[in-house]
């Protein structure tokens, strides 16, 4: 094995950010007239008739696969406006001790998934800082999208369905197999947590999210922290309407049910980043052609006129829904970990 380098305070050295960090910079964009440079504090774009959409999240809830959940993370929400991920800035913060070897692991994995996702790497920031304790990463996301296919939390509609795709508390799931994965092999299967594990290639919504834009989504929100409760009640509020949402039809991957209940959390109110809601005039083309490339996805209630939102169970009873006071990922982690 080659020997271990431990970074030092302050700016990545000129000859490591030259040789490990700039030449992984994504996908080659034609919008991109300035990427990633030594000496260039700018990326420039040239972006033509489109409106642009920019979006910016830090990772701090993981400890592992942080660069690529930086990539989607940001995307997404590029993505649930109806908008094409084009480009992205990365800064990386790093606490002393890091390794050379870790920096290059996750500038790697931001690399590698922004190239499945054909989004540019533009540029950003990288220093190691006694001001973190574990690696921060805060992605800015930029995307394109035509007036006419631009798509805001703010227009759900009464009467409009409401979808979601995939599974809701997908990353969450995908969290707690990993960090938690000791402690869960005390009380389930291992199938169980390879299977949660796996989820987490499940992260983006870029395909559903340009599909329903194109067929006539009225509103999208993709489902991050406070699960989909949270996003919910955050896509209600913005468009002001009401919603009512049928429980026992919002699906779950059975590896979050086990997990779940081995940890006594609500799934409903865990981190579920790879799932979008969206909702859309009912009869609309939307759900048939986000099933049609492959995505699982399945009506969960409809819009409601304001203010009331609730949850109606199997057996036609009302509960109100409000979103969680906090995301269950993290009463798991600092209960278990």
């Amino acid at each position: 094995m080659g020997e271990v380098l431990a970074l030092q305070i302050g700016k990545i050295p000129p000859e490591i950010l030259q040789n490990k960090i700039l030449p992984f910079s994504g996908a080659a964009r034609a919008e991109v007239l300035i990427g990633p440079k030594f000496g260039e504090d700018c990326a420039v774009l040239e972006p033509g008739e489109y409106l642009l959409a920019l979006a910016s999240d830090p990772i701090t809830g993981a400890s592992s696969k942080l660069g690529k959940l930086a990539v989607h993370i940001s995307c997404n929400d590029i993505a649930a406006t109806g908008a094409e991920p084009v480009g992205l800035l990365l800064t990386f913060l790093f606490p002393p001790g890091t390794t050379e070897s870790l920096m290059q692991t996750l500038i790697q994995e931001a690399h590698e998934t922004a190239k499945k996702l054909k989004v540019a790497i533009l540029g950003g920031h990288s220093e190691v800082t006694a001001a973190v304790k574990q690696v921060v990463i805060t992605a800015t996301a930029v995307g394109k999208v035509k007036r006419e296919h631009l798509v805001l939390s703010s227009g759900a509609r009464a009467g409009d369905e409401v979808i979601l795709t995939k599974v809701a508390g997908l990353e969450g799931t995908a969290i707690l197999a990993t960090d938690l994965a000791s402690r869960l092999k005390e009380m389930l299967p291992e199938e169980i947590i390879r299977g949660g594990k796996a989820l987490g290639e499940l992260l983006s919504v870029v395909p559903e999210g340009l599909i329903a834009a194109r067929f006539g989504a009225t509103a999208m929100h993709d489902v991050t922290e406070g699960g989909v409760r949270g996003a919910l009640v955050e896509l209600a509020t913005a468009s002001q309407v009401g919603l009512e949402i049928w429980r026992d039809k919002i699906p779950l991957a059975a590896e979050t049910r086990a997990i779940c209940r081995c940890l006594n959390i609500d799934p409903l109110g865990l981190i579920g980043s790879g799932a979008m809601l969206i909702t859309a005039p009912a009869g609309s083309r939307v759900l048939a052609e986000i099933k049609k490339a492959g995505i699982a996805a399945a009506v969960i209630g409809k819009v409601m006129p304001a203010p009331e939102m609730y949850f109606v169970s199997g057996q036609g009873e009302k509960e109100e829904l409000t979103a969680p006071p906090r995301d269950e990922l993290y009463e798991a982690l600092e209960k278990f970990k």
